[in-house]
């Protein structure tokens, strides 16, 4: 994190920088670093994970004119050094993230082409008098930042940027229905108004003339109309070949993936993706006994304890259980809102937090994981619902015309996403307090453009709802707050195999036909995990990891729950309709209606764990 003044050479409070650093301490509990000088100045807290002993930052040009500050992985590291060594560049430690100032002095900004990896940096040149920021492709590891008072400043969390006393924490609407609307928030948007966050694949440039943001990446499809048709009879083939392809470079992310001076696990959810991330890592290393971690639920129906069992037995992994019970959500709600900086429509973040606690508990650092795989591979319902031609949705009439209007303002294309938006804003229109009400249609999300349009036009209905879930649910919620910000919270790094750049872009020149091929969802990596995913996970339908919805809490008479949704809290946060709130609260508790943890939204979960972060964040209340 860090301070970067926009109007010359200023002087910046080291002593704010600390404090800012401070609030960093569980991403880097293992060592801090400081970097001032006129108008510019870094923290850092490291958790270290390379070169044990020398690998601490800031890191340093030769000549001391670049510094550069990075939280994450730097995976083609070893291949950048040999080239970079090669043209006279000289290396003080054995750290990935060190290739950043001698890349940048190679290739200037333009150095974000050649990493592979999961990073937030900040780099200076000195001589240029010029700060660069950027984001991984995926998103992976979070970068915010706000401009106050001539000074731009700069986190991997929001509230290190919160302790910087020019900053006043205040809602954003706009990302308030972005919650209510999607599976979470969306860059650049945040919950504090005036702070945002840097977007996947996102490099922003600082100078004395200002601020400037430019993509360096996103996904890419190919246009409709330059796919060839895929002959039923060639699809088995052409499965095959794929899944040939694929292998290769995911045994090359798993790789590059486990390659840690500290110890390395893995998570088993009971799934496909992570059973096929773990069969390969054991794959990589006969006869290592990779440990294996998974929450487990004794109380509830959802637990998936009997597939996790089978998939650690077959792979020989050294298995934990976690188990997650009734009373562990309330003990653990208002710390996981803190850590993930937004309320959420989900509680399975204290699952994952539970997870991640465990981890560290255990000795292991580093966990690979399986998220990217639905959304790359078509692994969600709507793939099928799309190749079978069934995703148009329940509106006709004007209502089916309006309906377009919304998706073209918010994606540029007529595709169905998440929910009926128009049936949905008006119910979020009465949900909200009447001072909202009444200026609704300037924050609503069906007023927002969310992603680039012109990488949905032209585009294949299945690659159109890859890119809608990369952008939309993957890169700041199954991520963000439920993946970085869940495991950090315990000072544990997320590695993603199926998120590796050369598994990406090879993911994009997919044919769309082998993404549900056979009706099958990831037919392609279905093909990759015959024989070496028992053949009971291998046949298991999709099944969403989930924690208890808001009709478990009030059902089971959780009486904090329901204080949380009072009308006299409500009332006095001022944010929502007290009388609505508690129609809802009976219709779930009295009337016994039922809340689906993946097909419904859960808008009380949501108004719940808003009121704490109102709470948690000292945010300021309306009533």
């Amino acid at each position: 994190m860090g301070a970067f003044s926009l109007g010359g050479a200023h002087p910046i409070d080291s002593q704010v920088i600390s404090r800012m650093t401070s609030e960093l301490i569980h991403r880097g509990p293992d060592d801090q670093g400081f970097y001032t000088s006129n108008g510019i100045a870094l923290g850092f807290r490291r958790l270290a994970l390379n070169d044990l002993e020398r690998g601490n930052q800031p890191h340093f040009s030769e000549d001391r004119t670049l510094v550069s500050v990075c939280n994450g992985e730097i995976y083609n590291h070893r291949r950048l050094r040999e080239s970079l060594t090669a043209a006279g560049h000289r290396f003080r430690t054995e750290c990935d993230t060190e290739v950043l100032v001698h890349l940048y002095r190679e290739h200037g900004t333009g150095l974000t082409a050649h990493l592979d990896g999961q990073f937030a940096f900040a780099l200076h040149d000195v001589s240029a008098g010029r700060l660069l920021l950027a984001r991984d492709h995926a998103g992976i590891v979070p970068l915010f930042y706000t401009v106050v008072d001539g000074l731009l400043l700069f986190a991997s969390e929001i509230k290190a940027i919160l302790r910087h006393p020019a900053v006043s924490p205040r809602v954003d609407l706009r990302g308030l229905d972005q919650i209510l609307s999607l599976p979470g928030l969306v860059s650049p948007r945040t919950m504090f108004e005036g702070i945002k966050a840097l977007r996947p694949g996102e490099r922003l440039v600082a100078d004395s003339s200002g601020v400037t943001t430019q993509r360096y990446w996103d996904l890419d499809y190919p246009t409709a109309d330059a796919l060839e048709p895929v002959d039923d009879g060639a699809l088995d083939a052409e499965l095959t070949r794929a899944a040939g392809h694929m292998t290769t470079l995911l045994d090359d992310a798993v790789r590059d993936r486990l390659v840690a001076d500290v110890p390395v696990g893995l998570y088993l959810s009971g799934g496909l993706d992570s059973s096929l991330i773990a069969a390969l890592a054991v794959d990589s290393r006969p006869g290592h006994a990779w440990p294996s971690y998974s929450a487990v639920f004794p109380d509830h129906d959802f637990d998936e304890s009997p597939h996790q069992r089978l998939v650690a037995a077959t792979l020989g992994t050294r298995h934990h259980e976690v188990p997650v019970r009734h009373g562990d959500l309330a003990a653990r709600l208002t710390a996981m809102v803190r850590h993930a900086e937004t309320p959420v429509r989900e509680s399975y973040n204290v699952c994952s937090m539970m997870l991640s606690r465990a981890v560290r508990a255990d000795g292991t650092v580093a966990v690979l994981t399986g998220e990217g795989a639905d959304e790359l591979f078509g692994g969600y319902p709507g793939y099928r619902y799309d190749a079978a031609g069934l995703g148009d949705g329940r509106l006709s009439g004007l209502d089916a015309e309006l309906e377009r209007e919304i998706r073209h303002r918010m994606w540029g294309v007529d595709l169905g996403y998440e929910t009926d938006h128009l049936v949905a804003q008006e119910f979020r229109r009465d949900l909200y307090s009447d001072d909202l009400a009444g200026s609704f249609d300037e924050f609503t999300v069906t007023s927002q453009r969310l992603v680039d349009a012109e990488r949905l036009r032209g585009r294949h209905l299945l690659h159109q709802r890859s890119y809608l879930d990369f952008h939309l649910r993957l890169a700041d919620h199954l991520l963000g707050d439920h993946g970085d910000r869940m495991a950090l919270a315990n000072s544990v790094e997320l590695r993603f195999p199926f998120l590796g750049r050369r598994v990406v872009d090879h993911a994009t020149s997919l044919h769309p036909a082998l993404m549900v091929a056979g009706g099958a969802e990831k037919a392609v990596l279905r093909r990759v995990a015959e024989g070496r995913v028992p053949g009971e996970v291998l046949a298991r339908p999709k099944f969403g990891f989930r924690g208890q919805t808001s009709s478990h809490l009030l059902g089971g008479g959780a009486d904090w729950f329901e204080e949380l949704l009072s009308p006299s809290l409500v009332r006095k946060q001022g944010y929502f309709d007290p009388d609505t709130v508690a129609a809802l609260v009976r219709h779930q508790r009295d009337q016994g209606a039922q809340v689906h943890a993946h097909l419904d939204t859960d808008y009380l979960m949501v108004i719940a764990t808003f009121a704490l972060f109102v709470e948690e964040f000292g945010l300021p209340c309306l009533g």
